[in-house]
Formats: C-alpha cells, sequence, structure tokens
C-alpha cells in the first residue's frame, strides 16, 4: 500500500477567521462577565478553540490565538485567585459587590482594548490562501 498525498487548500478567509475567534469570544465574554453562565460557556468552547488554532499549519493564526489565550487565561486565573483570597479582598473596597465591579474592570482593562486591537490587525493582515499536504 502506497503512502498517497492530496492538497488541501486553507483559504484566507479563512485562516482569519481563526485568528480572530479566539479575540472575538474573549471579547464577547469579558463584556458580558456579569452573566456568570455565558463567562463559563466560553472558557469551555475557549479550549476547543484554542487547541484547534495553536496548531493551525499559519504560523500568524497561531500567534493570534497564543497571545489571546495569554490574556484570557492569564486575567481569568488572577481572577480565580482574587475570588479565593475574597475574604481578605471584601474589606478593601466595601462590598462583594464592589469587588465583583473591580475584578470586571481589572478584566475589562485587560482583555478588551488588547482583544479589540487584534481583531483590527488580523481583519488588515495580507491574507492568502495556502496549500497543505495531507495524507
Amino acid at each position: 500500500m502506497e503512502n498517497q498525498t492530496a492538497t488541501s487548500v486553507i483559504s484566507a478567509r479563512s485562516q482569519k477567521r481563526c485568528a480572530q475567534v479566539f479575540n472575538f469570544g474573549s471579547v464577547i465574554a469579558v463584556l458580558l462577565m456579569p452573566l456568570f453562565p455565558v463567562l463559563l460557556i466560553w472558557i469551555g468552547l475557549s479550549i476547543f478553540v484554542y487547541s484547534a488554532n495553536i496548531h493551525h499549519p499559519n504560523p500568524l493564526v497561531r500567534q493570534y490565538t497564543q497571545h489571546a489565550g495569554y490574556r484570557f487565561y492569564g486575567i481569568f486565573g488572577g481572577l480565580l485567585a482574587s475570588m479565593i483570597f475574597a475574604g481578605v479582598l471584601i474589606p478593601l473596597v466595601g462590598d462583594g459587590l464592589h469587588l465583583g465591579l473591580v475584578l470586571w474592570a481589572i478584566a475589562f482593562a485587560v482583555v478588551v482594548p488588547a482583544g479589540l486591537f487584534a481583531l483590527l490587525k488580523a481583519h488588515k493582515e495580507c491574507w492568502r490562501d495556502m496549500s497543505i499536504e495531507t495524507q
């Protein structure tokens, strides 16, 4: 039995969409952070999106996904740690509602501007169709 290879084409549009999807989902999740179920859904979906795009044949798609992942997972790791130490942090800001608002503001400041910038940057990139060999 011989190994037969075929050539597949990944469209420029598909590559751009792959580069933007993690940033888009992260921005939406942070904007809707008070709706906790939306955030939990994106955390689960983001793992799938990250693992699918981090091995993309185009290194530029991998770079956009990796940087978006650093921002999103970094800020939400910090938020998780903040929730663990909420008993210490709540007296510093007044009450639980104020702590939630402070944490939301921090997440917003880290994820949203950088995510929107990355979306615009990916939109302006010169994407080209890409041929890859498959077996």
